[in-house]
């Protein structure tokens, strides 16, 4: 299987920071860009798809399936009906539970006055 490499910044538990290290997070697809074979759909096993995308896959990108789950993202994969061009295209990111809760524990916080008797 392909990957496709996303590069961010990542804290101790793994979650996005400003500040830190870059680390790399790999994230499993099933497009295979090659030059040497011809762009055929073989959705959900295999895209063979360009290495590089046409004019024609500004107006003639379709979507492939329905969207997905991958770890903490949402995506979908999309194809140009002309060319063959495919690439998977993330349409969000799940938000993480654990960091929400302790940013409305700190907003909450946040308001509380203490006022004298």
């Amino acid at each position: 299987m392909s990957r496709t490499i996303l590069q961010g910044r990542r804290d101790r538990r793994g979650r996005s920071s400003h500040h830190g290290e870059a680390s790399e997070q790999t994230m499993a697809t099933i497009v295979e860009y090659t030059d040497q074979k011809r762009a055929r759909n073989l959705y959900p096993e295999r895209i063979i798809s360009p290495v590089r995308s046409g004019p024609c896959c500004f107006s003639d990108m379709e979507e492939v399936g329905k969207p997905q789950e991958d770890n903490r993202w949402v995506f979908q994969y999309k194809r140009c009906k002309k060319c063959g061009f495919a690439v998977r295209v993330i349409l969000r990111e799940i938000p993480d539970a654990a960091l929400a809760a302790e940013l409305r524990k700190t907003l909450a916080n946040s308001f509380v006055r203490n006022v004298p008797d």
